[in-house]
């Protein structure tokens, strides 16, 4: 019934030969919003994704606070980079539904780190997660998430 390729969701994994390259949304991802947010990302493999973000003021709140909102864009996006990177050239994905908790705030000026990974995808969904982390490894935020594989055919003999 899974008849899709695997997905490796370990960091450092070589991609295998049939993985997207996405070396050119490295950075914004492709999407000038998460720049103008702080994120940037700086890695990716089959199935995962990671991004330094540090929150501008246009992520916060008048307090200074990350708000809540915020967390929502940047887990989707690294959680699309981590599906997208462990997708074949042609094959597309998109977000069915996203869940996030924010554990601790974070701050304007804060170094965080972001991960998204798939967790497990089957012909047609993928199941994703992603982590927000300050730079000592603190958790900030969590995410879940379920997206849409829309695979091309392969080519008839």
């Amino acid at each position: 019934m899974d008849d899709a390729p695997p997905l490796s969701a370990s960091p450092g994994s070589p991609r295998p030969g049939a993985t997207r390259d996405m070396d050119k949304a490295l950075g914004d991802g492709g999407m000038p919003l998460l720049a103008e947010l702080g994120v940037s990302f700086d890695g990716y493999g089959a199935g995962w994704s990671e991004a330094a973000w540090v929150p501008t003021a246009l992520a916060c709140n008048p307090a200074g606070i990350v708000q809540g909102g915020v967390y929502a864009v940047v887990h989707d996006a690294a959680m699309n980079f981590a599906t997208n990177s462990a997708l074949v050239r042609g094959d597309r994905c998109a977000t069915l539904d996203v869940q996030y908790q924010t554990i601790r705030s974070a701050s304007a000026g804060d170094a965080l780190r972001v991960r998204g990974a798939v967790t497990r995808a089957a012909r047609q969904v993928a199941y994703v997660e992603a982590e927000i982390r300050t730079a000592d490894g603190g958790l900030v935020s969590k995410a879940t998430a379920t997206f849409i594989l829309r695979r091309k055919e392969p080519d008839q003999p």
